[in-house]
Parts: C-alpha cells; structure tokens; sequence
C-alpha cells in the first residue's frame, strides 16, 4: 500500500500558502496548489483532498510530491514543458512590446488590448498575455515633477539636516495651508457597509463653501496647530504664525519648514518676521513637496476625514477637522525622515538623467 508523502510546512510557508489560497488576483491553479499542500500539512490523505477539491487524486499527489521536493517554489509556478520552441509567436510578442512602447495609435494616446490586436492582426488575449509577462499598463500613468529650483541641493541638505539632526533648545515645525477644502453633501443617503457590499456614495453632490486650514507639525512629538481661514493671503498666514508663538514654549527657538507661496515670502510677513527672531523660516525647493512631512498628515486627514464624509455647512466641516486634530493630538505620534541627502539626490539625478536621455533621442 503506497503512503502519501507527509507534508511539513515552516510557519513564514504557512502564511504564504494562506495568502495564496485566499488571494482574489492569485492565478487559480496556484490557489488549488496552496489548498492542496495545507490540506496535506494538516494530515489528510490525497483521496480526501481530492473530494473536498474536486480534483483528480494524480493532481493532489503530483502538487504534494513537487512541494516536498521544491518547496513553495516547486507549485508557485509550472515547469518548463518540452518541445519546440514557439518562434513565430516570440516575433509576434517582439513586435507587441515594440509597438506598445513606441508607437500610438492614430486617434488615441494609448493603446488597448484590442486596438493593438486590430493593428497587428493578432488576437486580443494574446496581447493581454504579452503585457502580462512583460509588466506593460499602457492604460496607466504616474505623474511626477523635478525641481528645477537653482539653489535645490542647498535647500534640500537644510531641510533634511533639520529632520535628521534638529538643533538643540529648538522646535522644527512642517507648516503649510490645506486650501479649498470643500464641504460636500451628497444628493441621497450613503448606504452603510454590510457583508457582502461595501458603504456606498453618490458620485455627484452638492457644494456649500470652502475653508482653508493652516497646519503646522511637531517634529518633536506630531502634534499639530492648526486654524482654519475662509481665505489664505498673508493677513492669515500672519494670524497663524502669531497663533503658533503663543502655543509654544517662548524659550525654544522655531524653525518652520515652509514652500515657496507667496504669502510666505510677503513683505508685512518679513517685517514681523524680524521683530521676532526666535522664528527661522526654510524653504523647500520649488516642486518639492514632498520634503514637507506635514503633506503627509494633510493626506491622512484627507483619506481618513474628509474624503468620504459629508458637510451640509463650513461650520461642520471645520468642526469635523477639529474634531479629528484634537482627537490626532491626544494619540499624536512623530513622523520620522529616514532618507539621507546622498540618497535622495542620487535618485533626483537619475531621474534628470532620464528626461535628458528622452529628450536627446
């Protein structure tokens, strides 16, 4: 009588096995391979696995075998199969990568499966296939932006240097306005989240004002203060900045990281700035900012607050923001900058010497 080879799975395997088995975009034979050996691991016999799948028990003993033999690696993908080489359909896949990366259409800015089978007179899925392998999306795009600020290196090693080595008997702040954000209502009720459907909104809505917050962000501990304006000239800016040098120790120094707005640069905002030297304002360079951490709170408070509620006045918007600041500065943890200035400007250089490249051919 002929024994099932026993499974043992190391606990890093188990989790693996588990994701793929319950993955919804895990190609599906992988999904039966990965139940197949957990229900291998935990002692049942191939004829067993095989009823509760609905497969052959050949499968359930090959797939058992292999991961005995190979591990994760011997079911993660198939084996290589005999036989000639497919050259025609290679030149084809050449020719779908070449003219997917090089050409588009005459009435479009990108191509979709079809329309390139149609140009190339091959069928649809197999250039779906080709994008697969070769990790091709032409229907998507990332945006990106390079500084292009002269003085960038000298501002970014500033800014940097604040995240990494903050003077002592000082306070670094990230400063910044959130403008426009705008109270929605939605045109009929949300229905709730339940199994089996997610929380549902109406695409459109109706508008009822904006407000504008001023925040500013504790590199020390997270917190933040903030003001909410219906506008953002320099009057408010000063405003704030007047509402940050009472909310702070008077004896630390406050080194505000700030972008290039004009209302910051304004010359009533110069002129209090020298009749209060313990603040030191610096610049992030232009189209950079992301080097302003408080960017990053302003994402959380839009994705976690304001995104998905719903405001029938600016008053309840403002309180909503209040309401999630206070909650945030009772539980506030520090952001921490990590990346050094080499490391950054590195990858700012390959970038620029991508575009040059682009540009020269």
């Amino acid at each position: 009588m002929r024994v099932a080879i026993p499974i043992v799975v190391s606990v890093e395997d188990q989790r693996t096995l588990e994701r793929w088995s319950r993955g919804r975009s895990t190609p599906a034979r992988r999904v039966v391979r990965a139940k197949i050996v957990l229900a291998a691991a935990a002692g049942k016999q191939n004829k067993q696995i095989a009823v509760e799948l609905d497969i052959e028990a050949l499968t359930v003993g090959r797939w058992r075998k292999r991961f005995a033999e190979k591990g994760l690696a011997g079911i993660e993908k198939d084996a290589p199969r005999g036989g000639r080489k497919p050259r025609i359909r290679d030149r084809v896949a050449r020719k779908i990568v070449e003219t997917t990366t090089q050409c588009t259409p005459k009435n479009a800015t990108h191509w979709s499966t079809r329309t390139l089978a149609a140009e190339l007179g091959v069928s649809h899925s197999m250039v779906h296939r080709v994008w697969q392998a070769q990790q091709l999306k032409p229907h998507r795009v990332k945006t990106f932006k390079l500084s292009n600020d002269r003085r960038f290196v000298e501002k970014m090693t500033d800014v940097v240097g604040l995240y990494l080595n903050p003077p002592e008997h000082a306070l670094v702040m990230c400063c910044d306005e959130k403008s426009q954000i705008q109270a929605l209502d939605r045109t009929q009720k949300s229905l709730p989240l339940k199994k089996g459907r997610c929380g549902t909104m109406t695409h459109d809505y109706k508008r009822n004002g904006t407000t504008t917050l001023f925040a500013a962000l504790s590199m020390l501990d997270g917190r933040v203060i903030n003001r909410c304006e219906p506008r953002h000239r320099h009057q408010e800016w000063l405003k704030f900045l007047k509402q940050i040098d009472a909310e702070t120790p008077p004896k630390l120094d406050l080194h505000l990281i700030v972008d290039n707005y004009s209302t910051h640069k304004h010359a009533r905002v110069q002129s209090w700035l020298k009749k209060h030297p313990r603040f030191h304002i610096h610049f992030i360079p232009t189209s950079s900012s992301w080097l302003n951490l408080v960017e990053r709170w302003f994402r959380n408070l839009t994705d976690q607050r304001i995104r998905r509620g719903t405001f029938t006045s600016v008053a309840q918007l403002e309180a909503a923001i209040r309401a999630y600041i206070d909650e945030h500065n009772r539980n506030s943890r520090a952001f921490v900058w990590t990346a050094g200035v080499a490391s950054i400007f590195s990858k700012v250089q390959r970038a620029r010497d991508v575009l040059n490249n682009v540009a020269s051919e």
